[in-house]
């Protein structure tokens, strides 16, 4: 057991929460700068509709996320129950594990994904130029399927050994090189421009899969990556475990589809313009809360796994207080200046007229985010992934598909932009019951 390790069986909450999640925020962030300015360089460099175009595509890169989240979550939660438990057996064999699994299911996603990605984009409603344009930009993410879910599947491992600062260097440098190549590359293809973004992304994406790789076969003093090979002992219980935060991402897209074809169904481009910038900032906003996740998520697996209940539950407190003080640091902002926001991503004067207040009623929820990826990420662990599980089924399919399809029906086109508010302040408060009823069986 590293230093890494140690600290988190021993040290306050609030000391976890700062050595942990802040490198781990901090990098986030800037990886969520990077999903940002990439919808504000398509809207100033190539316009309204190409804009429009990479956002309608961006859900279906949540499959690439939604695989390196089931193996990497799965994996760290292993991983770091194992360092609690002291046992070694299970350490050697998860990289390994984690090797195999990444390489079989992306090659499966490059070549499906290639194939049919203009028939998935169809179900979001896009047609003509906007189906033409986000075609060519989502085939060539697809390509760099690999590359992706390696970096990010490893590095929660990384995240799982409790090196929160390595980790977020790594994924800080990624998202760097995407910030910078972007405007270049768009406006070095001109009419080609969403090619160009979507090169910029996987070469990025390339370069951080080589350094994750460098640091697992070179410098890990904990974990390296051995025989790359299905460990059957292992691959059960991470699968059962990552299946929920993969679910989280995955279905995503649902649920994103509903919401874009909604859209489209009762405010044509216009609507799925101003959907694409809202959903892209509530992105941006997400991805730091998310970021204090991975530091919460290691601290309760090693204590949970030491039979340290006490401890479990003061750190979630902890964590759950600041992330909701995280919150309202986006949140407050956002709807008191949405309208210089929105303006950021080259809306035309109608649109934005129309997003201010359709934004500030789908951003009103934000505020508990982190109250509900707290509990999310509790679930996850301390191996109980059947609980996290359910609460990202409600809130992307159970609850969500009968409101989104019939409030609007009912209440007209403008009820759109309250579904999200209504399901995920539902979700956060069955959350919370399951929590305390999960802890009071703690002994």
């Amino acid at each position: 057991m590293n230093k890494n390790s140690k600290e988190l069986l021993t040290e306050q909450p609030l000391q976890i929460l700062i050595k942990q999640s802040l490198p781990a925020i901090l990098g986030m962030i800037v990886i969520g700068l990077y999903l940002l300015m990439d919808g504000i360089f398509a809207g100033q460099i190539l316009g309204e509709k190409a804009m429009t175009a990479v956002g309608i595509a961006t859900p279906f890169t949540y499959i690439n996320t939604g695989i390196a989240t089931l193996i990497g979550v799965g994996s760290a939660s292993l991983f770091s129950r194992a360092i609690g438990e002291g046992n070694q057996r299970t350490i050697d064999k998860v990289m390994g594990n984690l090797c195999f699994w990444i390489l079989l299911l992306s090659t499966i996603v490059t070549i499906l994904g290639y194939l049919f990605c203009g028939q998935l984009l169809m179900i979001f409603g896009a047609k003509g130029e906007l189906l033409d344009l986000s075609t060519r930009y989502l085939r060539i993410i697809f390509l760099g399927s690999i590359f992706v879910n390696f970096a990010q599947a490893a590095n929660m491992v990384m995240r799982g050994e409790g090196l929160m600062k390595r980790a977020m260097l790594i994924m800080s440098l990624g998202a760097g090189i995407n910030i910078v190549l972007d405007p270049v590359l768009m406006i070095m293809f001109r009419e080609h421009g969403v090619e160009g973004a979507a090169i910029a992304t996987i070469t990025a994406q390339f370069i951080q899969a080589v350094f994750t790789l460098w640091y697992f076969k070179k410098k890990s003093e904990t974990v390296k990556i051995g025989l790359m090979r299905k460990e059957k002992e292992i691959t059960g219980e991470m699968f059962s475990v990552g299946v929920s935060a993969m679910l989280m991402q995955v279905l995503t897209i649902i649920q994103q589809s509903f919401l874009y074809s909604q859209a489209f169904r009762y405010g044509g481009e216009t609507s799925a313009a101003i959907m694409a910038v809202s959903l892209r900032i509530q992105a941006f906003s997400f991805i730091p809360l998310w970021g204090m996740s991975q530091g919460l998520q290691p601290a309760i697996g090693a204590n949970f796994g030491a039979k340290q209940y006490n401890r479990v539950k003061k750190i979630f407190n902890v964590f759950t207080i600041s992330s909701t003080v995280l919150a309202a640091c986006f949140w407050i902002p956002a709807e008191g200046f949405a309208k210089q926001i929105l303006n950021l991503f080259g809306l035309s004067d109608e649109t934005l007229f129309l997003a201010v207040p359709n934004f500030r009623i789908m951003y009103s929820i934000f505020i508990v985010y982190g109250v509900m990826i707290m509990i999310m990420t509790f679930f996850q662990a301390i191996g109980d992934g059947k609980t996290a599980g359910v609460l990202v089924l409600l809130r992307q399919v159970i609850l969500f598909i009968p409101t989104m399809i019939f409030l609007p029906y009912i209440f007209g086109a403008q009820s759109i932009w309250y579904v999200i508010p209504i399901v995920d302040g539902i979700v956060v408060l069955l959350g919370l019951q399951r929590y305390f009823i999960t802890v009071k069986k703690m002994k």
